[in-house]
């Protein structure tokens, strides 16, 4: 293949990943949009998000399987072709219910965009450019769930909710003509062997049952409702059996055998936190910048801007210095430190907090990214054979996902109660008997009469202002909760790298089987 032809299919599966990243969380801020216009309530509506990660999370293991038993080709192109129909259906659903279906359709075909476009990447650079290819791919994992929420911000507020999902259409349609015509199957591909089929509805129904427990644990106040208990004991014994199942067999649709590498199970760990990291830091701090620092969808925006900037530069010095040799627990230590002090940065906001301090933060989360994700991913396949390289980037892929999901809701019930115990306290100072709270009632009482109120009318407009000032310091702090939280499992799994870490003589070889 021609150079000319081989960028131009570079370009063309990058665009496949990044456009399946930005899917997950470019729905988060139209739920409203969509629950009024389909006449849903908005606990149905965010079933559009369950759905898909559900899906993404099941097929995301399963890639080499498939990627080996219907051609890396076939099912390449298959899948892109399944993510444009259900990106049209999902624009075009007359219900909620009928967008979710289309939604978790969508996610099966977005499973093979980001595995299988990473090993198409690095198949077409040569070795000694495989830092560039790790850092262009790279950019397009950071960058999709960062810019999601922002472009759906402006779809939503320019055009209508469905265009997030047409908009896909175009761009899909042309990475699918663009791979018909440019891409080959591998020259090694894998023995094609029976279909575990148990195995497959084993990890689909434990799985699932697993996600829908996370997503929704919290809004429906986790064990005390009945169908989340089921849920929980269902994902427990079907992913127990699909353990022992898959150890059993010799064709298993995932080979956990793989497991037995020490590098990456640690990496398998060390990527869940960081999947944790990456999607609970872009859902707080955009919700963060416009409720509480009351910024636009387009200045949330720009204050993302210099850290995906740095967030390229850093990615190709990583990429180059683990061709140098350096060990990829150094890196992945350097990252982890990036990110520990983003959130410390974070934990210090109050309300006066600019613009440029948040962009700031923000550049350190983006650098701290940047470090983590391609040494974790050769971190992982480090100790692997040849053959087994898939299967241990596909199960890694999984835990980023799942940690993000995980992390989202582990956040949201641990903000949930703090917020409650952080109102607690401040409403309990707002008393008869605190002499510095009547005075400030008092005051306000008097403001609102010089408006021409009654003394009524004015004491009750003055108690309002007093809940939403504690309403909005207990939600500051609240965020506060969250960030430190978010870094303290960052500093807890520090220690992991101790596990693995070892001295380097040579250069590593970029990971390059990333399906």
């Amino acid at each position: 293949m021609g150079s000319f032809k081989r960028n131009i299919l570079i370009i063309t599966v990058i665009a496949a990943a990044v456009m399946e990243l930005i899917d997950i969380s470019i729905v988060n801020v139209a739920l409203s949009h969509m629950s009024g216009n389909l006449g849903a309530t908005l606990e149905d509506t965010s079933w559009v998000i369950t759905a898909y990660a559900i899906a993404n999370v099941i097929i995301i293991p399963m890639t080499s399987f498939l990627v080996t038993n219907l051609g890396r080709r076939n099912y390449y192109i298959g899948s892109v072709v399944l993510f444009v129909f259900c990106s049209f259906m999902c624009g075009n659903s007359s219900n909620i219910w009928e967008l979710v279906a289309f939604r978790f359709f969508q996610g099966l075909g977005g499973g093979a965009l980001l595995s299988v476009s990473a090993a198409i990447v690095y198949e077409n650079f040569p070795k000694e450019k495989q830092a560039t290819a790790s850092a262009i791919f790279g950019l397009g994992i950071f960058l999709g769930p960062t810019i999601g929420p922002t472009l759906g911000g402006y779809i939503t507020e320019f055009a209508s909710w469905p265009w997030i999902f047409y908009i896909n259409v175009p761009i899909g349609v042309l990475v699918a003509v663009s791979c018909y015509g440019l891409l080959t199957e591998p020259v090694l591909n894998g023995i094609k062997s029976k279909v575990d089929w148990l195995g497959i509805a084993l990890l689909a129904v434990g799985i699932g049952a697993l996600q829908i427990v996370l997503e929704r644990g919290q809004t429906e106040d986790w064990f005390e409702t009945r169908y989340i208990v089921v849920l929980a004991i269902l994902a427990v014994f079907s992913l127990l059996a699909f353990v022992v199942w898959e150890l059993s067999i010799k064709y298993p649709v995932v080979d956990l055998r793989v497991l037995k590498s020490k590098e990456l199970l640690i990496a398998a760990v060390l990527t869940f936190v960081t999947g944790i990291g990456m999607f609970t830091s872009i859902y707080l701090t955009p919700v963060l910048s416009q409720r509480l620092l009351l910024l636009s969808p387009s200045q949330t925006g720009v204050l993302l801007l210099p850290g995906s900037l740095v967030a390229l530069f850093v990615l190709i010095i990583s990429g180059k210095i683990l061709q140098r040799g350096v060990s990829p627990t150094v890196i992945v230590f350097l990252g982890f430190a990036c990110f520990i002090y983003f959130n410390w940065m974070m934990s210090r906001i109050n309300p006066q907090t600019s613009s440029a301090y948040i962009s700031t933060a923000l550049i350190f989360r983006a650098a701290g990214m940047a470090l983590l994700t391609v040494p974790l991913t050769t971190l992982a396949i480090s100790s692997l054979e040849a053959k087994d390289m898939p299967q241990g980037a596909a199960l890694n892929n999984m835990m980023r996902q799942l940690g993000g999901s995980f992390g989202i809701s582990a956040l949201n019930t641990y903000m949930a109660r703090r917020m409650a115990v952080h109102r607690t306290d401040l409403v309990s100072n707002i008393s008869e008997y605190n002499p510095i709270s009547m005075e400030r009632i008092s005051t306000l009482t008097n403001a609102f009469k010089l408006r021409g109120l009654g003394h009524q009318e004015a004491y009750v407009k003055a108690l309002k202002l007093i809940d939403n000032t504690v309403q909005k310091q207990a939600l500051l702090l609240t965020y506060i909760d969250g960030y430190l939280f978010i870094g303290a499992l960052f500093v807890l799994a520090i220690p992991l790298l101790a596990l693995v870490a070892k001295k380097r003589t040579g250069p590593v070889v970029i990971a390059s089987a990333d399906h």
